[in-house]
């Protein structure tokens, strides 16, 4: 699955009466779980008081070995997806919804780290009628601490983004990351070029048109390319101030902090040289992938 490089192509493919799938509204709540531990509960109990409509959920699970995915598959409504192997986040959603009827419009997808707040989907749902080509919608994502993560945001180009990865660190409140991070956007509801891939609602139409997920996302930045593409196609990511979840932390993620800081460079790459391809671009390529292998090796030492 390659980068779309025509959102007009892909927006004729989505009206065109004679090749759009029909899709109906059952919704179906799609968990990507790595040896969870206890969080997936709280997921679970939590999700029950965020709609009212009936739902199924899926646990598309990469390898875990706590048993927390198989404990919690004996709850009514709940189906365990074995992977058999740890193919990534965005991989293991695509699978999951592959298996997935016509009957099926609507798929969340989250984190199992997740606690809804009652009524969020509820009240996602009832955006997506008001942004009718809304493809993906995203809550607000506050912090254990009650803190309010920059969760939609614009894409990172590259001046954003090398004035964000250089300064980040040292000078947080820096331009770059303020543009990048929309820190200074205004609360209410609104399009974003992208939402964090950590809870979304998706319109399983819009999904389908862009192929997804793109696999060679291991973990980081698939919900960056997966927005960029959406929006390319002519759709659009909304975000929903109005529905609230907690994103309780990286339980899976923090046993493997080095690993993943490489993972998250190895992404922020494939990304940038993917929109900055061809021959004459081979040189800011090269100075791109030297550059975020510094800043991986540093940020490695620094957190020992």
């Amino acid at each position: 699955m390659g980068l779309r490089c025509s959102g007009r192509a892909e927006s004729a493919a989505v009206t065109d009466p004679q090749r759009v799938p029909r899709y109906g509204d059952e919704l179906v709540v799609v968990a990507v779980t790595y040896s969870p531990g206890e969080t997936l509960e709280t997921f679970l109990d939590s999700l029950a008081k965020a709609t009212t409509r009936p739902l199924r959920v899926v646990l598309a699970d990469n390898g875990s070995v706590d048993g927390a995915p198989e404990r919690a598959a004996h709850r009514d409504g709940v189906t365990l997806l074995r992977i058999g192997e740890n193919v990534g986040y965005g991989t293991a959603a695509n699978r999951a919804i592959t298996e997935f009827g016509p009957e099926v419009g609507w798929v969340v997808v989250a984190n199992p780290d997740i606690e809804w707040q009652p009524g969020a989907l509820d009240e996602l749902l009832a955006a997506a009628q008001r942004w009718p080509r809304a493809a993906a919608l995203g809550p607000l994502i506050r912090e254990p601490s009650g803190s309010v993560y920059p969760s939609a945001r614009l894409l990172p180009s590259l001046g954003r983004g090398v004035g964000h990865a250089l300064c980040a660190q040292l000078w947080p409140a820096n331009p770059w990351s303020r543009s990048y991070r929309q820190s200074d956007a205004a609360m209410g509801e609104r399009s974003a070029e992208w939402l964090s891939g950590s809870c979304l609602l998706l319109r399983r139409l819009a999904f389908d048109s862009v192929d997804g997920f793109d696999p060679r996302y291991f973990m980081y930045f698939e919900d960056v390319d997966l927005g960029d593409r959406l929006g390319r196609a002519g759709w659009l990511s909304v975000y929903v101030p109005t529905a609230e979840v907690i994103h309780l932390g990286g339980h899976a993620t923090s046993r493997s902090s080095g690993r993943m800081v490489a993972e998250h460079h190895r992404s922020t790459y494939r990304y940038l040289a993917d929109r900055h391809r061809g021959r004459l671009r081979a040189p800011l390529r090269l100075a791109l992938r030297g550059g975020l292998a510094v800043r991986s090796v540093l940020l490695r030492r620094g957190s020992q």
